[in-house]
């Protein structure tokens, strides 16, 4: 595969610095050492011996012994009636081997390459300052995402957690008070290892997007079709990388998460017991936290592939536009006006967003620049673009497989029917 060019060639878009640049900027870099800081408490970042030791040892007395010991010396007088101790191992072993890879495969990419790189926003990016200000959205989003998902999932630990101190411990108040507390943050920290991992994956597709979504804006500019092939070369270059560095963490969540799941299916589904809020509160707990890591993961995946697949089309109208406009322009025999057809809104008219607002707002003509008017030989460049450009579409594999939204519907079809096999082997109805 050809190297992409490097990030010192002339960027794509007006690069000349004022103010306004070097605050945004300003404001960029402060956003990534904020989520470096971020990362870097939660033992993510593991960049020599000592921290990865303080890291690993970190998780395993707070994600991994504090549990056991409360689980084994919880002060409760019916946790055997109510088989809690077995329901919470188990629950207790799905969490911490998500947390567990999640915090391997990230701390081993950060490791290796830093916040910066992994997140593609280098110095070639940071030329463009409508990039700078969408790369400073999606960050502070990440941290967004983070505090509303974890607040709705510790609520319903927390009522969980209350509901069993009242009715189960009958011990003194300041030890059913200590369990409490103790029980929430061993938790809480294994939750944000986990929905990190997952937002911080969903950050670095979202920072694609912004990447794709803009190359039609690129191809309003008055430039040569190589530098079109040469930076839609570059952003197949990243989304390879990405989907190198990334594949193995969310193929492996995947397969745990499916399973953990199916497990909390077979325990509440085939057992006799007594089924409550206090013995299985846990497994909803877990299973809201853990789709919502999955979501976000499934949904940059199948974000930056339909948004790579898109610019096969992007292409086509482009080629098409100019072609025809430079045919009428050859018959009327007369020549186009550059500086009226420049006069192009701001949001782009090749853009690949589909949002709400951009469907919504109204039709603008492209802008039909003079070098590919004019020369009848641009048209064979213009096809030969194309015709790349539909033959290298991308997106976000895993060992070869596209993760799209044929996939996902594949795979939850299969999830689906896997669900009503179980529940038929372990639920059955008499009819009298």
């Amino acid at each position: 595969m050809t190297s992409p060019p490097s990030s010192s060639q002339a960027p794509l878009i007006d690069t000349s610095p004022d103010h306004t640049d070097n605050e945004h900027e300003l404001e960029l870099q402060q956003a990534l050492n904020k989520l470096q800081t971020f990362l870097t408490f939660f033992g993510f970042i593991q960049t020599s011996l000592i921290t990865t030791t303080i890291s690993w040892t970190v998780f395993l007395v707070i994600g991994v012994v504090t549990p056991i010991t409360l689980i084994v010396y919880s002060f409760c007088s019916d946790c055997a009636k109510y088989q809690i101790r077995q329901f919470e191992l188990e629950i207790l072993f799905s969490q911490g081997v998500v947390a567990a890879i999640a915090l391997f495969c990230v701390s081993r990419n950060l490791g290796k390459y830093g916040v910066r790189k992994l997140l593609f926003v280098d110095e070639y990016d940071a030329y463009a300052v409508s990039y700078r200000k969408l790369y400073i959205q999606k960050i502070n989003g990440f941290f967004r995402g983070q505090a509303v998902w974890l607040l709705v999932c510790l609520l319903l630990k927390t009522a969980r957690e209350v509901t069993r101190v009242v009715y189960l411990h009958h011990d003194s108040w300041w030890l059913s008070a200590v369990y409490l507390t103790a029980s929430l943050v061993t938790w809480a920290y294994s939750a944000i290892i986990f929905l990190s991992s997952a937002g911080l994956f969903n950050l670095v597709g979202n920072i694609q997007v912004i990447r794709i979504e803009n190359y039609g804006k690129i191809l309003e500019k008055d430039l040569d079709v190589s530098v079109y092939i040469e930076e839609h070369m570059r952003l197949a270059h990243y989304l390879s990388k990405i989907s190198h560095r990334f594949r193995v963490f969310l193929l492996l969540e995947f397969l745990v998460v499916t399973g953990s799941q199916f497990a909390a299916l077979l325990q509440t589904t085939e057992n006799q017991g007594i089924i409550n809020f206090i013995n299985t509160g846990d497994f909803a707990v877990l299973s809201i936290l853990q789709l919502v890591g999955i979501v976000l993961c499934l949904s940059a995946a199948s974000k930056i592939s339909h948004r790579a697949q898109a610019l096969g089309s992007v292409a086509c109208r482009w080629h098409a536009l100019i072609t025809c406009d430079s045919n009428d322009a050859s018959q009327s025999g007369t020549s186009i006006d550059i500086k009226n057809t420049e006069a192009v809104n701001s949001t782009g008219s090749l853009g690949v967003n589909n949002s709400e607002s951009e469907l919504e707002s109204d039709f603008v003509p492209f802008a039909i620049h003079n070098q590919f008017a004019s020369s009848t030989s641009s048209y064979h460049k213009r096809q030969s673009f194309v015709s790349y450009v539909q033959s290298n579409t991308g997106g976000f594999t895993i060992f070869g497989w596209i993760i799209d939204r044929m996939l996902i519907n594949t795979i939850f079809f299969i999830e689906l029917s896997l669900i009503f096999f179980v529940l038929g082997k372990t639920i059955t109805i008499t009819l009298r």
